[in-house]
Order: C-alpha cells, then sequence, then structure tokens
C-alpha cells in the first residue's frame, strides 16, 4: 500500500470536488459477451460464480484507480485488491465472503470452492473492521438488470468499489450479461469504468 502525493496527483482538483458530494459515486450498468466464457466454464465445470469473480477481480486489479481508497482524507493505492463477493446460504439469506486474489487462476479457483463452501456453514455479515483492500461483488442470477444501486456508507463515503452481474442471456446465439461498475467518482471516471469494460 502507498499515498498519493496529493500535492502533485493531476485529479486533485477532481478528487476535492466529487468527495465534497452527499452521494460520490457513480455507476455504469451495460452488457458483456460471454458467448466464449461461458461454454468453456461449464465444460471444465466450474463454478461461474468463482470463475466470473476471478475475471472481475483480475480487470479490477489490472487498473489502479480500482485500488485507489480513501482513508482518513487521503488517497492510498493498495497493490492487490481481493473480491468480497455474497453468496446465497441454505435459508434464502446471504454471507459475506472474502476470497483472497491470486493470478493464477486454478489456485483461485480452488480456494474460491473451499472458502465459499465454508462460509455457506458458516455465514457471516461481517468485514475485519478498517479493511478496504477489497472488492464488493453480487450476482442476481435471476434478473438481466439494466440498472443497479448498491448502499454504500455515507459518512464517510464508502470508496471500495462495488459489482455486480445479472442473468445470463441468449440473443441470436451471443450470450450476454449484465455488468454493473461503482466507484467513487473522486478517484474514477468514466473513462476508468469504460476501460474495465
Amino acid at each position: 500500500m502507498r499515498y498519493i502525493d496529493m500535492d502533485s496527483w493531476p485529479r486533485r482538483k477532481h478528487f476535492e470536488i466529487y468527495n465534497a458530494f452527499d452521494y460520490p459515486h457513480v455507476n455504469l450498468c451495460a452488457d458483456v459477451d460471454i458467448t466464449a466464457f461461458f461454454p468453456a466454464v461449464k465444460d471444465a465445470s466450474l463454478s461461474l460464480t468463482s470463475a466470473v469473480t476471478y475475471v472481475i477481480a483480475k480487470v479490477a486489479n489490472s487498473i489502479p484507480e480500482f485500488r485507489y481508497r480513501i482513508r482518513d482524507g487521503k488517497v492510498i493505492e493498495h497493490e492487490v485488491v481481493h473480491p468480497s463477493i455474497t453468496i446465497l446460504t441454505n435459508d434464502e439469506l446471504f454471507s459475506f465472503c472474502t476470497i483472497p486474489f491470486v493470478e493464477n487462476f486454478a489456485e483461485f479457483i480452488t480456494q474460491a470452492t473451499e472458502t465459499i463452501a465454508y462460509f455457506k456453514e458458516h455465514p457471516t455479515l461481517e468485514d475485519e473492521p478498517g479493511q478496504d483492500d477489497l472488492l464488493f461483488t453480487t450476482n442476481l442470477p435471476w434478473v438481466s438488470f439494466i440498472s443497479m444501486m448498491h448502499p454504500i456508507h455515507m459518512s464517510p463515503a464508502d470508496s471500495v468499489p462495488r459489482i455486480a452481474w445479472g442473468k445470463v442471456r441468449d440473443e441470436s446465439g451471443v450470450l450476454k450479461m449484465p455488468l454493473s461498475v461503482q466507484g467513487h467518482h473522486g478517484l474514477m471516471d468514466g473513462l476508468h469504468i469504460g476501460r474495465y469494460f
């Protein structure tokens, strides 16, 4: 983790403007083409949730703005951020589940499978206090949504990005999955979210 030098940071003014907003988050929802990805996951008998979570975290880790966080009024950059996903429990509630991100796909999938199984049996709605090296992710496999809004803390405004994906649908042989990407506008713009997509 490193602190951003605010005096030389090119987006300092943007940060100051948007950090003063009551609701400083920006959100973009769009479809992603998973025509090649979906059958590859199914043919390998992998969990779609684990595979999508890996891709979501890998892409976020490749873009610095998705690793920026606001801590005590200062901006920091994490070396790695980890997906904290929601998983459905047996009583139709959900549990938080943080999966340490690793670049190796097979290692991540193994870790995700074990971690998800554990939190299905031991549900929790707690994260480590003060931990902000996370990506809050969720999936709604029942709805091919066109818009999404996530809850956030407002005092101070939470700076952890939120990423959600929805029901896969077939449009004339093209498999499309809705994806929602939300971030603190003081730390990222449409350009960075566009790069994410």
